[in-house]
């Protein structure tokens, strides 16, 4: 057997959590034009990390939403993506409607809050993981809102 079918064989059995920490830090969003990208970000009200420019041909421009343990970079010869080809990040909220408010305050165009739970969970208490709620930038990378107030089991790191 290959290395490919090995990898592409349905499989039942989980492996193993890793030992090895990682930590997803930054996600790469591609923009066409930085300024515009910098400037629709700090109107956020995110935390402006850095504008570093290499070159002509290479710059990077960081934010971090507040209290977020993971930022966005953006800039110039970072990713071949196409600019707005980034959709559905997730956003995780403790309120929803409070965030929602805020980014419209800042003149953002967020949609409605929608409710949308699957089958079998009609019953389930509050809202937590079902509302949402969506954005996008100048360039159309989507971002979506989302209530988490009480975590799903196993959804932490035990230490």
């Amino acid at each position: 057997m290959t290395s490919t079918e090995a990898g592409t064989a349905a499989s039942t059995e989980m492996a193993e959590p890793s030992t090895i920490d990682m930590a997803l830090e930054v996600v790469t969003l591609p923009v066409s034009d930085v300024d515009r990208a910098k400037q629709f970000y700090a109107s956020l009200g995110w935390r402006f990390d850095i504008d570093l420019v290499v070159s002509n041909e290479i710059r990077t421009v960081q934010f971090t939403p507040p209290h977020s343990q993971c930022s966005i970079q953006f800039g110039k010869g970072g990713t071949t993506a196409h600019p707005g080809s980034a959709q559905g990040t997730i956003l995780v909220v403790d309120d929803i409607d409070a965030a929602r408010d805020d980014l419209v305050s800042r003149g953002v165009d967020v949609s409605e809050v929608q409710e949308a739970r699957p089958p079998g969970l009609d019953d389930a208490p509050g809202r937590s993981y079902f509302a949402r709620a969506s954005f996008s930038d100048p360039d159309g990378n989507n971002w979506v809102l989302q209530e988490v107030t009480t975590r799903l089991p196993g959804r932490e790191w035990e230490d």
